[in-house]
């Protein structure tokens, strides 16, 4: 009987697959996987083309011209059994079966059907991506979408995900201004279902409409409680103009907020570290100037899709300029697919507020003129996380005992409340021991271990 890919190790080969298709080409390639596990030396027939297993191989079949008759243009994933991990790409001309295909031959991404009406469409299972270390001081932010259409309440929910699933804000410091108060929009599609990123339900958490008072209320209640090591993330979309004085964001009910209205408020707030604004609406270079000259933190980052003077590009799922800058601290597209480019210019290992702007810029939409600007000591070296001084060595390490972690729990809520409130506490704590004096591998490993199995322990107990 044929050994059959162990269920983890199948899952990651789709998902991996999955994942090297650009948002276009998911639309428009069928997967495959064949269940049973390819010997070594074993033969694959596609057509007059012979591929030979080096390995014990895990194979996923790609179609990338599905409606096609053969030949034509489809590819051979082939990975390692054990690991999952991707050891060959073979561009071919036939599939492994014209005819009669056994049982474990199986699609699980089927956009594209000939005949058979029902689509099937792959779902790749959460990313465990490695964490950051926390930042010294709060994180808070702010975002605003005031007459919303679809795709300004999908770029909120971009960000949004990224802040809590990537950098591991604390979501009751995130104040989400949309619409009239509710994840709903003006326009096509309705009813509201889903994220179009991934397919999801909305994840964020709506604290209230996207009106001038709203706005205003959630910044001066960072009055009390900004501090001298805090970081304030302003985010704003939608729609905005220009009145013939200054520019303005367009709200869901009720007056415009101007830029001057804007000033006013953040010229209010006590003094911290740092202030990230990045805004999408059109005229909102029209925002640049007074928000540097009224800020109170010590460094302030500006970035606009556009100049005073002229409007923003919007798109079918997202605004460009909005989605390609929260792209950037994502490292991958709403859609989970591969940047164009790799934003980390400085090789640093993390992405700063100026390496997200130059992305953003460098891949803008024609229509759009992008500006920033920078404030302060080393502004432009913003960034959301700390990069750790240690860990990094265990990276393969950490990653496995999180995806065993997460594997084990029913909700990924439950599974960010542990990495925010036990897990990176606890590595931030070992990091800065392990840095002044590393241990063996073996111990090391240990100390990760236990840290991680313990927050889990913990969970099972309540």
């Amino acid at each position: 009987m044929a050994k059959l890919i162990n269920k983890q190790i199948m899952s990651a080969i789709k998902g991996s697959a999955f994942m090297r298709l650009s948002a276009k080409r998911r639309a428009t390639t069928n997967l495959y996987v064949l269940e049973d596990v390819q010997p070594a030396k074993s033969v694959i027939q596609a057509g007059h083309l012979k591929i030979s297993m080096k390995k014990q191989t895990a194979l996923i079949f790609v179609d990338d011209e599905p409606l096609a008759n053969w030949s034509h243009d489809c590819r051979y994933l082939l990975h390692d059994a054990e690991s999952g991990k991707l050891y060959q790409e073979v561009n071919a001309g036939f599939p492994p079966y014209l005819v009669n295909p056994p049982e474990t031959f199986k699609a699980f991404h089927l956009p594209v059907v000939a005949q058979n009406p029902l689509r099937k469409i792959w779902t790749p299972e959460m990313q465990i991506v490695f964490p950051w270390r926390m930042r010294k001081g709060n994180r808070y932010a702010i975002l605003f979408s005031g007459a919303s259409n679809n795709r300004h309440t999908n770029d909120l929910e971009f960000l949004y995900r990224q802040l809590v699933n990537r950098f591991y804000f604390d979501d009751t410091k995130i104040t989400v201004l949309n619409f009239d108060g509710t994840i709903n929009y003006s326009g096509w599609p309705h009813p509201v279902t889903s994220w179009p990123g991934d397919g999801t339900a909305y994840t964020m958490t709506v604290n209230g409409p996207g009106t001038k008072a709203a706005l205003a209320n959630a910044i001066d209640a960072l009055k009390t409680k900004l501090k001298k090591d805090d970081l304030l993330l302003i985010h704003t979309n939608n729609h905005g103009g220009h009145n013939g004085t200054e520019s303005y964001i367009c709200t869901y009910s009720g007056p415009d907020y101007t830029a001057s209205d804007f000033a006013a408020k953040i010229a209010q707030l006590p003094q911290y570290a740092d202030l990230i604004v990045m805004m999408e609406q059109c005229h909102s270079g029209g925002f640049n100037d007074v928000v540097i000259e009224s800020s109170t933190a010590s460094r302030t980052t500006f970035a606009a899709a556009c100049t005073e003077g002229k409007n923003s590009i919007g798109g079918p799922d997202f605004d460009p300029f909005a989605r390609d800058w929260i792209a950037a601290f994502a490292s991958a597209d709403p859609y989970g697919a591969a940047l164009l480019s790799d934003p980390d210019y400085d090789s640093s290992g993390k992405i700063s507020t100026r390496e997200a702007f130059y992305y953003a810029d460098d891949v803008h939409d024609p229509y759009d003129s992008p500006v920033y600007s920078a404030y302060g000591t080393d502004a432009g070296d913003q960034h959301l996380h700390q990069k750790w001084r240690y860990l990094f060595v265990y990276r393969d390490f950490v990653l496995a005992e999180l995806r065993h972690l997460f594997d084990g729990l029913d909700d990924p809520r439950e599974y960010r409340h542990i990495m925010r409130t036990k897990i990176v506490p606890g590595l931030t704590e070992l990091d800065d021991i392990l840095a002044v004096k590393p241990p063996e591998q073996k111990e090391a490993q240990k100390l990760i271990r236990q840290i991680i199995r313990a927050a889990e322990r913990e969970t099972e107990s309540h």
